[in-house]
């Protein structure tokens, strides 16, 4: 009988290595604050960011990819699959003296994955809430956490300035982490990734969730911080813009050491990495900060698709025809199903959600199964706006309509290093050894598709959905606008 059971059990353990030799390790990483112009893919040559390129370009480049507004709802429905209306995390963001946060009877990706034999680990930013250490990244399905749980940090000091408080926000764990005075925070979290999956036992499935600081900006009293030895190396005259880059730019080079260390470890040809902002870009000085969404219009926490329209990518060895731009929907509620598709999970048996699972659109580049978005619903703020294909419904505005127009720069005029892209930075290195090495050709010919263009006349006599409801035609590169109750007037 005992010799029975010992079978039954090594067969067991036997059939659990399989089907975890069988799971992707998922890399995500999610930038904040940056804009749909922040990126070279999207047509601008202002920023450098050859990796996050040479991953797009090798993927799934999502242009028709919507993130929410404003930060903790766009983690929140990330987290759990749904809306933030339908979580409480609709309105604004959780200040760090806030009594709030993600309801603990929300069960997230990470304790999905848990459940199918990962080893979850978060590092860099939460958001979701800690008045409680029930409400802490390490009690909601992480095994570890290096980062901090407000909106912002000081990339130095690691101190955060919110309204009437200021005071450290880098822990390990609940523990605070004095001794990372003075060092950068994506060069922080950056390490600390890196080491993770050095010392991970590849064996098992990794969930590795790595949410930058960057590029949001700091306190107010250095709202931009840099190194100066790569603010030196951007060419962009103007002060707060060409800081803004080099934040982007050494996010960029984070992403290649991220690659460079799952390819080392022979992890990367069985990985998902994904790459997305958390929302719009904060453009022309809003939260003291210099992103541009161009040509798209509004800004960080408005609801037109300078605010929603999110950067965003994946890439695998799992994808089919990799090396395409996708104008299909996609929400990034949907990321919880289509993760736990990928990851040989059942979304079927996940109950109560938004997200619909799309990994075989993404994967076999087949139709979206998602025709609708609601961006979100603010009764307090009196703001609401849904998509429905192409079809956009826009009600009320932020901020009195203050920042509902178009912000540059375009950064069109600026030369594209394709060469950088191609053989030089580390994503293309990694990329060779598994002999999937881009051709300058089409980099070309994929940024061009990845590229919005809208002509001079857009912002002509533009619907202001503060003084009437908006109904837009948003489709690819053409921007047309109808104004209900108020007459109508198209733009292309």
């Amino acid at each position: 009988m005992y010799s029975r059971v010992l079978v039954w059990l090594l067969l067991s353990r036997l059939t659990d290595m399989i089907f975890a030799a069988e799971r992707p390790h998922i890399i995500f990483i999610i930038a904040d604050d940056l804009g749909w112009n922040d990126v070279g893919f999207h047509g601008s040559g202002q920023i450098p960011t050859p990796n996050i390129d040479a991953l797009a370009y090798s993927g799934v480049i999502l242009n028709r990819y919507y993130v929410t507004p404003i930060c903790t709802p766009s983690r929140s429905a990330l987290m759990t699959g749904k809306y933030p209306i339908h979580t409480g995390m609709q309105r604004g963001v959780l200040m760090g003296a806030e009594a709030r946060g993600l309801p603990l009877n929300e069960k997230l990706l990470p304790e999905y994955l848990k459940e199918l034999g990962y080893r979850n680990h978060i590092v860099g930013k939460w958001h979701l809430g800690f008045y409680t250490k029930e409400y802490t990244p390490t009690y909601r399905g992480f095994e570890s956490h290096l980062g901090y749980w407000t909106g912002h940090q000081d990339y130095y000091d690691h101190t955060a300035v919110e309204e009437r408080y200021w005071g450290l926000d880098m822990r390990r764990n609940l523990e605070p982490a004095w001794d990372l005075h003075g060092k950068y925070s994506t060069d922080v979290f950056t390490g600390e990734a890196v080491k993770l999956i050095q010392s991970h036992n590849a064996s098992q499935p990794l969930f590795l969730y790595l949410a930058h600081a960057a590029v949001h900006s700091a306190n107010p009293y250095n709202p931009l911080p840099a190194p100066d030895n790569v603010v030196e190396k951007i060419q962009i005259p103007e002060y707060k813009r060409r800081r803004f880059a080099a934040m982007a730019s050494v996010m960029d080079t984070s992403v290649g050491a991220v690659v460079e260390a799952l390819e080392k470890r022979n992890m990367l040809k069985d990985s998902i990495i994904v790459f997305t902002t958390d929302n719009g870009g904060p453009a022309q000085g809003f939260n003291l900060n210099a992103a541009s969404n161009w040509p798209l219009r509004g800004v960080k926490n408005t609801l037109f698709e300078g605010g929603v329209r999110g950067v965003g990518l994946v890439w695998s060895p799992r994808l089919s025809n990799p090396g395409r731009v996708s104008n299909r929907l996609f929400s990034i509620s949907d990321w919880l199903p289509s993760l736990l598709r990928a990851a040989g999970g059942d979304p079927g048996n996940v109950t109560g959600i938004d997200g619909l699972d799309a990994w075989q659109s993404l994967a076999e580049d087949r139709e979206s199964p998602r025709t609708t978005i609601l961006h979100n619903i603010d009764q307090v703020v009196g703001v609401a706006s849904i998509m429905q294909n192409e079809w956009k419904l826009v009600q009320g505005s932020t901020y009195s309509g203050k920042w509902d127009h178009w912000y540059g720069p375009a950064g069109r005029d600026y030369g594209y290093d394709v060469d950088s892209v191609v053989r030089n930075c580390a994503v293309a290195r990694a990329l060779k050894s598994l002999g999937r090495g881009l051709n300058a050709t089409i980099v070309g010919q994929l940024r061009s598709r990845a590229t919005i263009e809208c002509p001079s006349n857009t912002t002509q006599q533009a619907c202001y959905p503060s003084k009437s409801s908006c109904l837009f035609n948003v489709f690819s590169g053409s921007l047309r606008e109808t104004k209900l109750g108020c007459g109508v007037s198209i733009y292309y």
